[in-house]
């Protein structure tokens, strides 16, 4: 009677192991990982895609996105699902959709979060929850000294932006008078600090707020102080704004500002003539000129657009959460580590993603580019040579 049981109980076990393997052939893995795949696994895009911001937000997204859906086509068999959390760009609504994230389970890691300020109030939720995240765009430095162990930054930060920037001012725009505007945000105040360090005395300073729209005192300040460069830290909305109502008044000079402004939605709330002649750094390279198929593939998933600033790095980066989940690290714990311990060049933007305990980029792979806006269009420059 025991040996029947056994054999019968036995056929049940074997046509249960069957069906779980038609049903995913690459097991989920455990906590100390494997070399299967896990299935039915998320990883989360956080930022913003609606909202003055969006603009920047949709296309690290869509980067993300063309990366999953292509390691997808390749494990028709075993997916990996994408979450979105829209942040409109705001740190206010920032902690309850990073709260979000952390309560789901299957969520393994995090592309973002975008902007600095929302990193701030966000990225202390994750790393309670030890939920690994690779930003590919907030570039405040001060967001590596909080030792939080998932934290990671696959792009330089504006200790890097910041003097590349006031360098460019100086070197080849050659500006005598230099005036600098900044938002109050994380961001912009940062950038503008670094900016500052490298250009020394300015000709004026002012700050404005996100969503102010009449900025016909700070435009009085920048006239009266013959300043022929502005330097701008912020995002494009009111980057846009500021420089159509210095223009409208008379003002000759030309606006610098980061890469919270290098989005070709400047140029619209600018209007193209305004536009014209803009220099947008970012640390980053024109991801139009990405390597590989980057750009054709691009093109194709989101009804032949250009990939906007950060597009490439949003790629690269998820496809090393995808590498890890590929080879078994199906728990937060285990991609974490799998992150602190890579090492490859990414397909897109050539960059070696090698991440110090802090987070940092490698420094040797970090870089800034200056963009210009020319003809209605935001083209590469120049890449601003290291001091």
């Amino acid at each position: 009677m025991r040996q029947k049981l056994a054999r019968v109980l036995g056929g049940v076990a074997i046509t249960a192991l069957v069906f779980s393997g038609a049903a995913c052939k690459a097991d989920s893995g455990s906590d100390a990982g494997g070399d299967k795949a896990a299935c039915d696994l998320k990883i989360g895009f956080f930022g913003p895609l609606t909202g003055d911001a969006a603009g920047l937000g949709i296309h690290m997204r869509n980067g993300t996105k063309l990366a999953i859906d292509q390691y997808n086509k390749d494990n028709a068999d075993c997916k990996v699902n994408l979450a979105e959390y829209d942040s409109q760009g705001d740190p206010a609504k920032a902690p309850a959709l990073a709260q979000q994230a952390v309560g789901d389970t299957k969520v393994v890691g995090i592309i973002g979060p975008a902007f600095s300020g929302e990193s701030e109030v966000a990225d202390p939720i994750f790393d309670e929850a030890g939920l690994p995240i690779i930003t590919p765009s907030a570039t405040r430095p001060s967001l590596s000294t909080k030792n939080w162990k998932i934290f990671h930054r696959g792009v330089g930060n504006d200790t890097s932006q910041g003097p590349a920037a006031g360098r460019y001012i100086k070197n080849v725009l050659k500006a005598e008078k230099v005036y600098v505007v900044d938002d109050q945000s994380a961001y912009g105040a940062g950038l503008v600090d670094e900016v500052k360090k490298v250009i020394g005395t300015v000709a004026g300073e002012d700050k404005i707020q996100v969503k102010q729209t009449n900025f016909s005192a700070v435009v009085t300040k920048i006239q009266s102080s013959g300043a022929n460069v502005l330097f701008f830290g912020g995002y494009y909305t009111e980057a846009g704004l500021l420089l159509k109502q210095l223009k409208g008044a008379g003002w000759k000079g030309t606006m610098v500002a980061g890469d919270g402004v290098n989005d070709a939605n400047f140029i619209k709330v600018a209007g193209e003539q305004v536009a014209e002649g803009t220099i947008l750094t970012c640390p980053c390279a024109p991801a139009t000129a990405a390597k590989g198929s980057f750009v054709t593939d691009y093109k194709a998933a989101f009804d032949n657009a250009e990939p906007g600033t950060y597009a490439d790095v949003s790629y690269d980066i998820t496809k090393i959460f995808l590498e890890g989940i590929k080879s078994g690290k199906s728990s937060r714990a285990d991609l974490l580590q799998f992150v602190n311990g890579y090492n490859k060049a990414g397909g897109a933007t050539g960059v070696t993603y090698k991440f110090e305990a802090n987070g940092e980029l490698d420094p040797a792979q970090v870089l800034v580019w200056a963009f210009k806006v020319n003809a209605g269009k935001v083209v590469p420059d120049i890449e601003i040579p290291k001091a």
